[in-house]
């Protein structure tokens, strides 16, 4: 009974740890450290960041990550609502497609093909696996930055993704794909405001470095 009851002190004592490392970015009040290029806006409503217009770019402003991981949980309402997560862009953008061309993009958008869907590094590497939840639903995306090298995505607790950087890619075939070539292991991070018509909400912006 005592060791039963070690272990399972043990392991409630990890798992609370392990959720005090979290460290929300986005306050749930106002836009405090981050700062939107481009046409449209992020707001808050009701505790939620709302992108409205586009094509623009709300990025964190005090510092780069690295050797981290990255946690969205975001919710959609329509079959097409586009959006993404940015990472590994090295210097502060000008304009949002400096996001696209010097960092990565984890795609969200349920609608698109394998390499443009949720959880692809956009037109960079394919998802494994489908496993968005239907819109009005909360999904939670993870990304892991691993050394310069190496990226894993992780949607709704299922690996998904998982991008060496080297790896054969896809020859760019659109003026809105990325530029290829190597990323910085430390970037900043950000969110898209993707266009008019998309009506999405994110509640939680967090890390765990």
């Amino acid at each position: 009974m005592k060791l039963r009851l070690t272990v399972c002190w043990l392991a409630s004592a990890a798992w609370a740890v392990s959720a005090a490392e979290w460290k929300p970015l986005f306050n749930g009040k106002d836009l405090t450290g981050w700062e939107h290029v481009g046409p449209g806006a992020f707001v808050v409503e009701d505790g939620m960041l709302k992108p409205e217009g586009g094509m623009g770019l709300l990025w964190y402003t005090p510092k780069k990550f690295g050797n981290t991981t990255i946690r969205v949980v975001f919710k959609t309402m329509g079959d097409r609502d586009n959006s993404g997560l940015y990472i590994r862009f090295p210097e502060a953008p000008k304009d949002p497609w400096y996001a696209i061309h010097n960092g990565y993009e984890v795609q969200i958008d349920s609608g698109d093909d394998d390499w443009h869907c949720t959880g692809a590094i956009y037109s960079l590497s394919q998802v494994r696996k489908r496993n968005q939840k239907p819109k009005g639903e909360w999904n939670t995306l993870e990304v892991t930055l691993q050394g310069q090298k190496e990226t894993v995505v992780k949607l709704n607790g299922e690996l998904i993704n998982d991008y060496v950087e080297g790896a054969p890619v896809p020859e760019r075939t659109k003026y809105y794909e990325p530029v290829r070539g190597p990323r910085a292991e430390y970037g900043y991070i950000g969110l898209q405001n993707h266009d008019r018509n998309t009506a999405m909400v994110f509640k939680d912006v967090s890390v765990l470095e």
